[in-house]
């Protein structure tokens, strides 16, 4: 130990007024949801790794607002102990083989897609044909268990609508999956973001928070979030089928 050093202070959330535990997270995709949690997430002090489709040069801009490391999509995961999924539903069978290679071995894998057949994706006989949620499709081309979550959250909310646990005013997310674990993992770090959340089920539940349903896009606490949920409905509504 050298002579006079000091250990720098733990990285404060500005939310809660709580001291956080920094993290190592990976960030796969720098668009709306992509980058607002970048900036928010390096607020906090956690170490982010951010990667887009078109390389490391097109995000010189958020890295230098950010403090963020742009890496190549395939060092996303490299070390990290959360990473976040956010890309457009068909592009995920585009990412590299082995593209969460290099993660932490407790690694939780956030999902925050959407299937969107007519605006964006096209049809997706996985989903439609076979039954599969959203991101039990993405699970199987990643082979890795995901979480969903942020799938219905505004962009916007995530820099605009943190609130202190106990606030009244404070939203609360939907998340989903199967490994309890990484569903508590991602869950402290959306309480740390400044926002409530409802378990939601195993990732075969997760339909119910799938685009067409009464909890997509809800700004609301946890009693409402909890009601929508439950209200939900298994079939797919006309406009978000291929």
């Amino acid at each position: 130990m050298r002579t006079g050093a000091v250990d720098a202070p733990a990285p404060q959330d500005t939310t809660s007024g709580r001291r956080v535990r920094t993290m190592k997270i990976g960030i796969i995709g720098a668009g709306n949801i992509g980058g607002n949690l970048t900036r928010r997430l390096t607020a906090l002090g956690h170490d982010v790794s951010v990667a887009n489709s078109r390389g490391p040069h097109t995000l010189t801009a958020l890295a230098e607002e950010t403090g963020a490391t742009p890496v190549p999509v395939g060092e996303a995961a490299r070390g990290a102990g959360i990473v976040v999924v956010t890309i457009p539903l068909k592009a995920i069978p585009d990412l590299p083989s082995g593209v969460l290679d290099g993660a932490a071995d407790d690694v939780a894998v956030i999902d925050t897609g959407n299937y969107y057949p007519r605006q964006r994706d096209g049809r997706i006989g996985g989903i439609e044909d076979d039954g599969l949620t959203e991101s039990r499709w993405t699970e199987r081309h990643l082979g890795h268990p995901v979480i969903k979550a942020f799938n219905g959250t505004y962009a916007q909310d995530i820099l605009d609508r943190p609130r202190p646990a106990g606030d009244p005013g404070r939203t609360a997310l939907p998340v989903a999956g199967d490994d309890e674990e990484a569903k508590a993992k991602v869950r402290a770090l959306i309480d740390e973001l400044g926002f409530d959340t409802v378990d939601a089920g195993g990732i075969d539940d997760s339909w119910r928070q799938q685009p067409g349903t009464p909890v997509y896009g809800l700004r609301a606490g946890v009693d409402a979030v909890t009601k929508a949920l439950a209200e939900a409905s298994p079939e797919r509504t006309a406009d978000f089928r291929g």
